[in-house]
């Protein structure tokens, strides 16, 4: 399965040094071993049109074997770490979970 979360920041968080901190914590979530893969990305430079929407700052991607080793994932401490230090960071969270 895949788990995709898009980010809004604080406005006084897009800065160099926030964007590196909470760049570090994403980079972190992968180390965790229930993660299969996936990457983190901003919004890629394309042709704006009606459909797209690059209001977010950051996209993760993530896949799991299972739905069992997402959930388990939702919970593990490494999870909860990147949670309790960048929350302060952003101002919006938006989570897709696919089959």
């Amino acid at each position: 399965m895949d788990h995709h979360v898009y980010f809004w920041l604080k406005e006084e968080h897009k800065n160099a040094e926030d964007r590196a901190k909470f760049e570090k914590g994403l980079d972190s979530l992968f180390t965790i071993g229930l993660v299969k893969g996936g990457r983190w990305a901003v919004p890629a430079p394309v042709m704006l049109r009606p459909v797209i929407d690059q209001s977010w700052d950051y996209a993760l991607a993530m896949q799991f074997d299972n739905v069992e080793k997402h959930d388990a994932y939702q919970i593990d401490p490494d999870h909860e770490v990147f949670i309790e230090s960048c929350k302060h960071l952003w101002d919006r969270v938006q989570v897709r979970d696919l089959a």
